[in-house]
């Protein structure tokens, strides 16, 4: 039997989530990885650059960094 969902539990929190990121370009041109939840992320000179980076951040976790399809933006 699967287990039960609990509709009351909270959900967690972004800090406790593991870390993911989006490289890609910015509407400049700058390479840039963003973390997923919105905890962090750079402007980098080369893709390779930003994906050492975001790799690295993850712990080089194989599904924690994906490429992005359309332009990314860091907000403040």
């Amino acid at each position: 039997m699967p287990p039960s969902l609990d509709a009351t539990a909270p959900a967690p929190s972004p800090a406790r989530l593991p870390l993911a990121f989006l490289v890609g370009r910015s509407a400049d041109g700058h390479w840039l990885a963003v973390e997923t939840h919105g905890l962090g992320g750079g402007i980098f000179r080369t893709c390779r650059d930003a994906l050492h980076y975001a790799a690295a951040e993850t712990g080089r976790r194989p599904d924690a960094v994906r490429l992005a399809s359309t332009t990314l933006a860091l907000v403040p």
